[in-house]
């Protein structure tokens, strides 16, 4: 059933507005005859979510599942990889061989470096900088920067931590090199131009723009190599926000950081808008 609400408007001499409510549990709208306003409340049941395929859980969202034994993934032909044991979603793969094939013609090669990394993979990768035991901008971090949430935050230009990665997905691939310099010139920027004008039509985007107040103000640095699979990966990214909480995000070193950095709202959640966000 509809609920009506009356709000009186005091000195409105316009015959129609429209009011806009900003909740993400209710959608208003509303129309004014003299000085009184009715707006029209949706009830909050009876706003629509998402339907998520049953896959969608959040042991796989969060990269706690076994891409090998997972029907849903398929190995990378060597052909199109930097080495093989490189896993993908398979419709992910169907639409990089077509977008590799059409970048043949054009006399650019595309190879992928890099597609699913489990948890356990990105936990390592975290806590070898958490640690020291890998340098992160010439310094050990461990003896560097004492206070865990800005030591997260510094590891956090470049890595996900586990449990955020959208490498967890079948969705995302880095390519060819994993230097922003290298797409600034000779091969690298033809690969790159082209990939811009032509990867959207094979369903890719370069979620981690620059970040500017444009079209992206939060999250990683700028990641000219890593290019995301849309159609399924903008439905994993609402599912992600709707069902991972910060208390799935345990596990591993500097963990507590992770809801004083805002990971999920900010890293997660903080992508080029022009890739559907």
């Amino acid at each position: 059933m509809k609920i009506l609400k009356m709000i009186e408007i005091k000195g409105l001499a316009a015959l129609f507005v429209t009011v806009i409510a900003c909740s993400s549990h209710t959608a208003e709208t509303s129309v004014a005859t003299s000085d009184k306003v009715v707006i029209e409340v949706a009830p909050e049941d009876s706003v629509p979510k998402p339907e998520f395929p049953a896959w969608m859980t959040v042991e796989f969202l969060t990269g706690k599942i076994n891409y090998a034994k997972d029907t849903l993934f398929t190995e990378v032909p060597v052909q199109y990889a930097s080495a093989r044991g490189k896993f993908i979603l398979k419709e992910t793969l169907t639409a990089f061989i077509k977008m590799e094939e059409a970048a043949k013609k054009d006399g650019i090669k595309l190879t992928i470096l890099s597609s699913c990394r489990n948890f356990d993979y990105q936990k390592n990768i975290w806590e070898a900088k958490w640690t020291g035991k890998r340098i992160v901008e010439g310094k050990n971090l461990s003896t560097a920067v004492k206070d865990p949430v800005e030591r997260a935050r510094i590891i956090l230009r470049f890595s996900s931590m586990p449990g955020t990665s959208r490498h967890h997905w079948g969705t995302d691939i880095d390519m060819n090199s994993l230097l922003n310099s290298y797409f600034e010139k000779g091969e690298g920027l033809k690969m790159y131009e082209w990939l811009t004008k032509n990867a959207a039509t094979y369903g890719f985007c370069q979620v981690y723009s620059p970040i500017d107040s444009i079209s992206r103000s939060t999250g990683y640095q700028e990641e000219k190599w890593h290019w995301s699979y849309m159609p399924i990966s903008e439905l994993l990214l609402q599912a992600y926000t709707e069902k991972v909480g910060y208390e799935q995000l345990t596990g591993f070193a500097g963990c507590e950081a992770a809801e004083s950095l805002g990971v999920i709202e900010k890293y997660v959640g903080g992508i080029n808008d022009k890739c559907g966000n």
